[in-house]
């Protein structure tokens, strides 16, 4: 036998734990309704297009070249200008394998160790411990109820450039934030925008939640005020349709697409979930989406209430405008990555906020909750036994529901 140890490379990142299913309550990872996937659509989808066009699958790319099925990229450009207010040509847009994989072409493109990025206080956990690895320094800028303080954005950038450093990039997530799911107001985009290009430091606007807004009107996309790679927009498939899919999407104009499709070295993103959900989106996405916002916006609600029952006071928290998932602060004697440790023996899983946090400290006594999978009983349950182990451990909430108010 070889002792591989004595082989791996430095630095990597830790070793992954085994899969020993989902815990009996689970309130991690960006998973959907499972009621809401469209089976019997996708099999339509499936056998239409693939009676249609599947002997295109004997070619890399489709007969559409190496930046995705043309089809679902000009389904695409009506989408994208219809929701987001982004005008731009299929040459524009190249299919990932969800948005994690745009992400990781933009930060190969760009990043070098000892590199500077701006990004919000509280972020996509999955990005932030990518770019570590990168040996990055992070800028954190704090986020109000509307998501980005432009005003502090201003003072971080100016501090930067008065130290001689001109970042790379500032990374948002400006509709439905990950994890605050905060909206970013118009008239803040337009301001960021300016700011930004003051400075000379272009935007990553990451956009794969924009989607799940309750009142199906979200404000236009950064990269459709400017037009032009002052802004990178990158989006997802993953949450308006299903995770499992893995399809996402850069939006960028040449002189970046060109070097973004030289890093993508996969010879092409999935063909059959790029044809079936083309397919299917011609014909179904708009009711798909309006009917799981519903469903997602009943779960959040019974999500609130459980809270509201067992945790009282002690679990503060902003109601979403959207999304899957909910911010939530607790006293700040609770440290929510022991409570992970001791919720997770019993069956309950969460998301620690000094894991979705670039200052540890302000991320110590939050959590994330995802409340999209989960039944609206599972959730009620979940809620509850949280409670009582948090009770156990933290003695908070001081009172808990089954033990009267």
């Amino acid at each position: 036998m070889i002792d591989y140890t004595t082989l791996f490379r430095a630095n990597l990142p830790p070793a992954a734990a085994k899969y020993n299913g989902f815990p009996k309550y689970n309130f991690v990872g960006g998973h959907n309704d499972a009621a809401s996937v469209p089976v019997d659509d996708f099999i339509a989808a499936a056998s239409k297009v693939l009676k249609r066009e599947g002997s295109t699958l004997a070619t890399y790319g489709l007969q559409s070249g190496p930046q995705g099925y043309c089809a679902l990229r000009e389904f695409l450009v009506k989408k994208l200008g219809r929701d987001a207010g982004i005008g731009c040509t299929a040459d524009d847009i190249l299919i990932t394998g969800g948005s994690q994989q745009g992400l990781e072409l933009v930060n190969s493109m760009l990043l070098e160790k000892g590199d500077t990025i701006v990004v919000e206080e509280a972020s996509y956990g999955g990005f932030l411990s990518r770019v570590k690895r990168y040996g990055v320094d992070m800028i954190p800028l704090p986020l109000d109820k509307q998501g980005l303080d432009i005003e502090a954005v201003g003072r971080a950038l100016a501090d930067l450039k008065s130290k001689g450093i001109r970042p790379k990039y500032l990374y948002t997530i400006p509709t439905v934030q990950n994890p605050t799911a905060s909206v970013l107001p118009l008239e803040r985009r337009h301001a960021l925008i300016k700011l930004c290009e003051s400075y000379g430091v272009p935007i990553v606007e990451d956009e794969c939640y924009s989607d799940l807004v309750w009142e199906g009107k979200r404000p236009q996309a950064m990269r459709g005020i400017t037009g032009d790679d002052r802004v990178i927009h990158i989006g997802s498939f993953s949450k308006s349709i299903a995770p499992a899919l893995r399809l996402g999407y850069i939006v960028a104009g040449w002189p970046v697409m060109s070097r973004l499709l030289s890093l993508k070295t996969d010879s092409g993103t999935g063909a059959i979930d790029q044809m079936i959900i083309a397919e299917y989106c011609e014909a179904h996405f708009d009711n798909h989406v309006v009917a799981l916002r519903k469903t997602l916006k009943r779960k959040l609600d019974v999500l609130t209430e459980a809270l509201g029952a067992n945790f009282g006071t002690a679990a503060e928290f902003e109601y979403p405008e959207g999304g899957i998932f909910l911010w939530i602060k607790l006293p700040d004697s609770v440290d929510t990555a022991k409570l992970f440790q001791a919720a997770s023996k019993e069956g309950v899983s969460l998301n620690p906020g000094a894991e979705w946090s670039i200052d540890p400290v302000y991320g110590k006594s939050r959590l994330r909750l995802c409340f999209a999978n989960p039944t609206e009983q599972t959730i009620r349950e979940g809620v509850a036994k949280l409670a009582e182990i948090c009770n156990r451990e933290f003695g908070v909430p001081t009172r808990i529901a089954n033990v009267g108010r």
